[in-house]
């Protein structure tokens, strides 16, 4: 009987006997064999001897053969077989969903659906995974951002926690805080700060919580306005009363609080916003001058402005973070900007014009000097400041807002002015006609060969992670008569 599919035998048995309306109890008494018994035949969990299919056979007045026809007797029937045999499969039993039984009340299109999908679940379980882990990725980042425009960036139950935190050590109210200060308030944690050799380099610190101990990396790897936004962002997690979790959506939003909670302590809330509206009443506001007072970096204090202008400046903005390509790394708005983004809306990993900004800046003579522009969209007109992050990994920071809000700060009578329309920048169809076909660029190497290179233009595709269009240009600046 081995030779025999089990599950075939099983539906041919019971739509046989379903055929002449016998139950299973009535089928028992006739070959006897009590109902459980027969059931479990029918669900192919039991593999019958020759004798009882002989039996089975004349009592549902068919012959051995029909009984063991390698065919299952139905499409119903075949269904139902291929539904179980999907959950029977590695991957499809990695997913931990519950086991789903062909009942009489599933019907046969709900069955059809189930048996498709479970066809298309991919083998490769790592790949799937990693699929499903990039989806809830982008779905809690999109969550976070929406929540970031309606809050205005600010979260005034993290600043209450800040205040209060630099009160109990004593900071006097203005002014950087000091490394007192900072020394004081992870004392008031119940934490030290060491500095050692050998770090991880996939860790910013290291918390030992039984010794209390804070590890950063020595000062020639990490310089002191670095570190100390380091301490502060893992100070952050404990004031926070965060706790240790493994649900992407969770850890994402514990990074986002810390990581504001060490701009809320570094650049406290009333020493900010006083320093801000003098600075507004001036239409001056600078987010240089902001880094230089509270001594912390050009991208916190391009953030702590996104997080105190709209809720006490009444100023809506923009802040973007890319990678000399305009890669998009980090992004925030509530001031009407359209940021680049994929069909599900993430921005991550999108490329922003090449009229921005943010790209615009790196082709300044002076990469030490700030980039100030008007931008001209679809969605409206918009100023910016751009500065470039040279130190390590090379980025651009950028701090924008509408137009209309652009006197409120410093740069706000540039001239430079460029128009970044939907039409403006669409490809030329001359320069595509002579070099589409003809160009072959090699993509720069990332860190990590094997990793996604950020997309092409949508235009654009045969090359990942190049910007054809500029290839194009290169190239028409170099044959012009081509």
């Amino acid at each position: 009987m081995a030779q025999h599919d089990t599950l075939v035998l099983g539906r041919r048995i019971r739509a046989a006997r379903h055929r002449l309306g016998l139950t299973l109890a009535e089928l028992g008494g006739v070959v006897g064999r009590p109902a459980p018994y027969l059931s479990q035949l029918e669900n192919g969990k039991i593999e019958p001897k020759y004798g009882l299919i002989n039996d089975l056979a004349t009592a549902l007045r068919c012959s051995v053969a029909d009984l063991l026809e390698g065919e299952a007797p139905s499409r119903r029937a075949e269904l139902e077989i291929e539904l179980l045999r999907l959950q029977q499969l590695p991957h499809y039993g990695r997913l931990g969903l519950p086991e789903i039984r062909a009942s009489a009340k599933l019907s046969d299109e709900v069955l059809e659906h189930l048996v498709g999908l479970g066809r298309a679940l991919p083998e490769d379980a790592d790949t799937a995974g990693r699929g499903r882990a990039a989806d809830r990725a982008r779905i809690a980042n999109l969550e976070l951002r929406y929540e970031q425009r309606a809050r205005g960036n600010y979260f005034g139950e993290i600043e209450k926690i800040a205040r209060e935190s630099l009160a109990a050590v004593g900071y006097p109210g203005s002014g950087p805080v000091s490394e007192r200060v900072l020394t004081d308030l992870a004392a008031h944690f119940g934490f030290t700060v060491e500095r050692v050799q050998g770090m991880p380099r996939t860790a910013r610190s290291v918390t030992d919580q039984r010794a209390r101990v804070i590890y950063i990396p020595q000062r020639n790897d990490l310089r002191t306005r670095a570190a100390r936004s380091v301490v502060l962002q893992t100070l952050g997690h404990f004031a926070l009363a965060h706790n240790r979790t493994e649900n992407f959506s969770d850890y994402l939003r514990q990074r986002i609080e810390s990581n504001y909670f060490a701009g809320a302590v570094l650049a406290p809330e009333q020493p900010a916003v006083e320093f801000l509206r003098e600075a507004k009443e001036r239409g001056d506001i600078s987010v240089e001058d902001l880094k230089e007072i509270f001594y912390i970096s050009y991208e916190m204090a391009a953030h702590r402005i996104t997080s105190l202008a709209t809720k006490h400046l009444e100023i809506d903005s923009h802040f973007l973070r890319t990678d000399p390509e305009g890669v998009v790394q980090k992004a925030y708005e509530n001031d009407g900007i359209s940021f680049p983004s994929d069909p599900d809306g993430s921005l991550e990993g999108e490329r922003v014009s090449r009229h921005w900004g943010a790209r615009q800046a790196w082709n300044s003579s002076d990469s030490f000097s700030l980039h100030y522009q008007y931008t001209r969209t679809d969605h409206g007109e918009f100023w910016c400041v751009t500065y470039l992050e040279t130190d390590g990994q090379p980025s651009a920071i950028t701090l924008g807002t509408t137009a209309k809000n652009a006197r409120f700060f410093r740069g706000h009578n540039t001239l430079r002015q460029v128009g970044a329309r939907t039409d403006d920048t669409r490809p030329d169809p001359a320069l595509l006609s002579r070099w589409e076909g003809v160009a072959w660029p090699s993509a720069t190497e990332r860190g990590h060969v094997l990793s996604a290179l950020p997309p092409s233009p949508r235009s654009f595709t045969p090359f990942p992670g190049v910007d054809v269009h500029d290839v194009y240009r290169f190239l028409e600046r170099q044959r012009p008569s081509y």
